[in-house]
């Protein structure tokens, strides 16, 4: 994983760095994406980028998570605690709306989503990339909880069966999205986000 001395990097190389790799990555994909001309873009050493990155997809990974909370930034945040029984499914739907929007607005991020999935299917899993769906386990897992304090989520299964079957659902929505973004109508988004929000509910809701 990257080393928490990147964080202590000067902004501006760090910036410069995490440009030249999104650069090289956006145009060449992970497998032909080149660590020495990423290196010649930023100004870096190589000595000095594996002083911050243990290899390339460590790099990526890193680019991706900081990509993932320029997107979180832009759509806002869910506040867990204010949602109520009425409105805990379009408060969800509602965030899923924004994710589309933000992802319109920078289509860039589809390429890093096809990229990224592409490496996770590879032969090299990497705890790297393990840990952005570690991340999204845990607040799957803190979704589902409140929406069971709220009696809006079914309580007859074992909650790690729910979290693996909501994460497998998810994956296999955001799977879809990547990989058919361009034949989705910009006029469609919002009902293409209900009926996404539609299937997950019709897995969580009490029977």
């Amino acid at each position: 994983m990257s080393r928490r001395r990147f964080e202590n990097l000067d902004p501006d190389r760090q910036k410069r760095l995490l440009e030249s790799a999104a650069e090289e990555f956006g145009a060449k994909g992970f497998d032909a994406a080149s660590l020495n001309r990423i290196i010649e873009r930023s100004g870096m050493s190589k000595s000095s980028l594996y002083y911050y990155f243990d290899d390339k997809a460590d790099l990526f990974t890193t680019l991706l998570e900081r990509s993932l909370d320029f997107v979180f930034r832009q759509i806002g945040g869910l506040d867990m605690g204010k949602m109520d029984a009425e409105t805990y499914w379009s408060e969800l739907e509602g965030l899923y709306g924004r994710a589309f929007d933000v992802i319109g607005r920078n289509p860039w991020l589809v390429g890093f989503g096809r990229i990224f999935y592409r490496l996770r299917d590879g032969s090299r899993e990497g705890a790297g990339r393990g840990r952005i769906f570690d991340a999204a386990r845990v607040w799957v897992g803190k979704l589902i909880a409140r929406g069971q304090t709220l009696g809006v989520v079914r309580t007859d299964l074992p909650d790690k069966l729910l979290i693996d079957c909501a994460m497998g659902l998810l994956e296999a929505l955001d799977r879809w999205g990547v990989a058919h973004w361009e034949e989705i109508d910009r006029k469609s988004w919002r009902q293409t986000a209900h009926l996404h929000i539609d299937l997950l509910r019709r897995l969580l809701e009490p029977r």
